[in-house]
Parts: structure tokens; C-alpha cells; sequence
């Protein structure tokens, strides 16, 4: 068992659909973001959930970058071909300044 966790932080494979697409499992994703797998389809259902996938070149070719986006929060992971995660990353981002009323 210790094996694979040093060999998979995120202690989950990243499965790939017939198309090769990433698939996310709702429940194991809801988690890295503190949330419940309904609460997950949830904003998944709203629109409030946007990924983008880079695949790697040259030296990091074999690998590819996820990343998903919900809230204030953001969930990286550097990948291999066969899905297990090799590093993975949950980041808190600011909120963007509120527009409003200046103080003269």
C-alpha cells in the first residue's frame, strides 16, 4: 500500500475515456475541494466548474497538466499517459476586487 501512494499522491489513476478524454471521478475530486460528491454535481449542473488539460512537450512529453476550477479554488495535477497522478496541488485564490463606491 505504501508503494502506491508514494507512486499516487493523489491515491487515485485519472481514468481516460474511448476518446482519450480525462474522466474525473465526482467523488474523489469533491474531496480534494472539501465538498460532498452531490454538492460537486451540484456546481458541476450550475456551470460553476471549468477544466482545461495541457499536454506536455519535450522534456514533459508523456505527461499532462489538469486543471479544475470551482469558487476560489483551483486543483492542479501533472499526470502521466497511463493516469497516475504524479504531483497534485489544491490553490485558494484571491477574490477579484468588488466594484463600488470610492471614498472621496
Amino acid at each position: 500500500m505504501m508503494e502506491q501512494e508514494r507512486a499516487d499522491p493523489a491515491g487515485f489513476p485519472i481514468l481516460r475515456d474511448a476518446s482519450g478524454a480525462f474522466v474525473l471521478d465526482a467523488e474523489r475530486i469533491a474531496a480534494r475541494f472539501g465538498w460532498s460528491a452531490e454538492e460537486w454535481l451540484s456546481m458541476q449542473r450550475r456551470g460553476l466548474v471549468t477544466s482545461r488539460v495541457e499536454r506536455g512537450e519535450g522534456e514533459d512529453q508523456g505527461r499532462w497538466r489538469l486543471f479544475v476550477h470551482c469558487g476560489n479554488r483551483r486543483w492542479f495535477a501533472i499526470v502521466s499517459d497511463d493516469g497516475a497522478v504524479i504531483e497534485e496541488k489544491l490553490d485558494f485564490l484571491p477574490s477579484p476586487p468588488r466594484r463600488g463606491f470610492r471614498s472621496s
